[in-house]
This record gives structure tokens, C-alpha cells and sequence, in this order.
């Protein structure tokens, strides 16, 4: 069983469905409103302990019911939470969805997922060291993040960085990730400017551009590789792209190739969108292999 360690946000989605998004002023009546565990640093430990994974979630919640709720999630999906601690005071996290017109809309509210700060996840050092890939995203503080590329890259661990939400990241952090993937509208932050294939050129087997429908672009050593996706059946995207990287670590952790990681993230992606919620359709580890033998 590989082990991964997650740093990351924790938070609970209210969830808003409707035919379409309203205009700047405009009322229009939903059709549904949900509550659910959330958080894209949570999201990718669910994931990834539901396809094997000895998982390590490393953040923090507040001490309000949202922050129960979010810790008896941890729980019941096997996500060891040893360094997820409530914060006096604090609120939780809470991420406010609008799914509509086939797609979601997304706004963050960070709350207790401000205090991840590089002190705290210092606390955690020996459980990062020990573990074979450790993940981590952007709903957190930025000084976290270039503190865990630093710490990743000297205790020789690698890291791959969600960077979502779409932020600018300093060429230092880029360097020090092992793995960097982000989506079309990410990496357009990122790589402001450049040309797409130059960039994948200069990263290879690095950066890894998620595309939606049309799958995963990385270039291999050699040539730009489009790896696609599977067509489902879509009910829900939130969560699809958490369900990727943790499935792409998974198998990144135990040792598959590159092509072989992107294609089995694919699969698990493609499976996660065909239920509702963010953890909603995140399929097991027999679901993700059944539908690649097929």
C-alpha cells in the first residue's frame, strides 16, 4: 500500500443547482440545494484512500459543526487525520457551487484553511518524509505552498502541485515540483504569453495540462501526447479534476509509467463526474480497474 500525504483545504460545498447561471441583478428559481464534504486538499485524500492509498490529510478545520462533519467524512473513508486540527473561533471552509448549463461555477471561502500555515504543516515533517509522493493544492496560504516545495525538494519527496485555484507561482516553486498539473485555464495563468507546446516541451513529464473532455496534454521526452479521456455520461464535474490528481499520485506511488498514471487518472476522473458531488462519484479502486479491462 502506497502512502501519500495530503496538505491541503477542507471544506464543505453548498451546492446549488439550476438551468442556467442568473444575470449581474437577476433572480431565477434553483432546482435543488445540497450540503457536502468538500475541499480540494480533502477532496484529493477521499480519492485517493478510496483507490488504496494509505492517506495522511495534513489540515485544519474549524470548530463548528461543518468542522465535525468534515472530520467524521475523513473517517468513515479510511483518511488518517492525525494532522487535522480544529481551530478555536474559526469557521470552516465553505466553497458555494452553481451547477448549471453542464458545467460549475465556484466560489471559495477559505475560513479555517487560512491557519495551514508553514508552521503548522512543519509539525508533520516526519509523516512527509516517510511518504512516497505527498500532494498539495491552492486554497490555502501561497507561503505554505513554497514552504512544502522547499521542504519536499529537501527531504527528496516528490510533490505534485494542484495549482488551483489559478494563481501566479514563482519559477522557483515550478522547479521544485516533481509533477505540476493544471488545467487550461490554470496553466494560461501561469505560462502567460508562451505558447503551450513550448511550454510542455520545457517541462517534460512535468507538466501535465488537464483539458476536460479532451483528456490530459504532456509532452514525453519526445513529442506533445494527448491522452483522452472517457465519454460518460455527466451529472456533476466538481471534483473531477481532485479525482485526477489523486488517482495520477496513486499510481504515480506505486510505480506505473507516466502513460500508464495519466491513463488510469483518466479513468477515475471520467467515473467520478457520473454521480453528484465533489466525493459523490469518486469510485474505488475495483471500479476504476474493472472499467479498464473493458
Amino acid at each position: 500500500m502506497s502512502k501519500i500525504v495530503v496538505i491541503g483545504s477542507s471544506s464543505i460545498d453548498l451546492v446549488v443547482s439550476a438551468e442556467r447561471r442568473p444575470k449581474a441583478g437577476e433572480t431565477i428559481i434553483g432546482e435543488s440545494f445540497k450540503t457536502v464534504p468538500g475541499g480540494k486538499g480533502a477532496n484529493q485524500a477521499v480519492a485517493a484512500s478510496r483507490l488504496g492509498a494509505q492517506v495522511y490529510m495534513v489540515g485544519c478545520v474549524g470548530d463548528d459543526n461543518f468542522g465535525k462533519v468534515i472530520l467524521d467524512n475523513f473517517k468513515e473513508n479510511e483518511v488518517i487525520i492525525d494532522c487535522v486540527e480544529p481551530v478555536t473561533g474559526v469557521e470552516s471552509g465553505t466553497a458555494h457551487i452553481t451547477l448549471a448549463e453542464g458545467d460549475n461555477s465556484i466560489i471559495v471561502v477559505k475560513g479555517a484553511n487560512n491557519y495551514v500555515t508553514p508552521e503548522y504543516v512543519n509539525q508533520a515533517r516526519n509523516i512527509i518524509e516517510s511518504a512516497e509522493i505527498v500532494l498539495i493544492q491552492q486554497e490555502i496560504p501561497e507561503e505554505t505552498v513554497e514552504f512544502v516545495a522547499d521542504m519536499c525538494k529537501e527531504l527528496d519527496v516528490p510533490l505534485l502541485l494542484n495549482p488551483a485555484p489559478a494563481r501566479v507561482i514563482s519559477q522557483s516553486v515550478i522547479e521544485k515540483v516533481a509533477y505540476l498539473t493544471p488545467n487550461e485555464h490554470e496553466a494560461s495563468i501561469l505560462f502567460k504569453g508562451l505558447k503551450i507546446g513550448d511550454v510542455l516541451k520545457k517541462y517534460p513529464n512535468k507538466l501535465f495540462i488537464t483539458e476536460g473532455i479532451r483528456g490530459v496534454r504532456y509532452h514525453n521526452g519526445e513529442k506533445v501526447v494527448l491522452i483522452p479521456t472517457f465519454e460518460v455520461e455527466t451529472v456533476d464535474t466538481t471534483g473531477a479534476g481532485d479525482t485526477f490528481n489523486a488517482a495520477f499520485a496513486v499510481a504515480l506511488a506505486e510505480g506505473q509509467s507516466i502513460e500508464e498514471s495519466v491513463l488510469f487518472a483518466n479513468r477515475a476522473a471520467s467515473l467520478s463526474v457520473t454521480k453528484f458531488g465533489a466525493q459523490g462519484g469518486m469510485p474505488s479502486r475495483a471500479e476504476v480497474e474493472g472499467c479498464l479491462k473493458k
